[in-house]
């Protein structure tokens, strides 16, 4: 169980630094960009949300994971007072071949809906996972998607990064 858990902070860690350094920026900079001043209760709501339109584009049948959304910090910002959201969850179809091309599906269906493929192909591990990363700028979200097609059983990792967060006057970030 520990094994898991450090391996899921790992991915965490990773997916934040590799989506927050993406194209979704407002500035020149590879800054984050700012996403609105909103509590991190109603943040995490829509993050949820955004998780759930991919789920639609995604187009088959199977379980999505129940898991929550987490608050992390904004680099170089005040922690009281900006923060963003990640939302890790996973898909398991309900047959190992329905994930067979669902990744050019994705990659096809997600510039339709407001978001920019910003990567594509085969990541770095020694199973060569595709894995797809996308940034929505209107929404001021980023997801990255990776098939795990040698899992036991198959599956889709996905993660739904926000940009930054203020949260209103007089009141400090709320973290989970």
């Amino acid at each position: 169980m520990k094994i898991k858990l450090g391996a899921s902070a790992l991915l965490v860690s990773i997916a934040l630094t590799t989506l927050t350094g993406c194209s979704m920026t407002d500035a020149k900079d590879s800054a984050l960009p700012a996403a609105g001043t909103s509590n991190s209760e109603d943040a995490a709501a829509v993050a949820k949300k955004v998780s759930s339109e991919i789920y639609d584009l995604i187009g088959i049948k199977g379980k999505a994971s129940n898991t929550g959304a987490g608050v992390s910090e904004c680099s170089g910002k005040d922690p009281e007072k900006y923060f963003q959201i990640f939302h890790p969850w996973s898909f398991v179809p309900e047959s190992a071949d329905q994930l067979s091309g669902v990744m050019e599906r994705l990659k096809e269906e997600l510039p339709k809906h407001g978001w920019k493929v910003v990567e594509y192909g085969p990541d770095t591990s020694k199973n060569k996972n595709l894995s797809l990363t996308a940034d929505n700028d209107k929404k001021k979200y980023s997801v990255s998607v990776v098939h795990r097609a040698k899992n036991n059983p198959p599956k889709l990792s996905l993660m739904v990064v926000s940009g930054c967060y203020q949260v209103p006057e007089g009141q400090k970030v709320e973290r989970f």
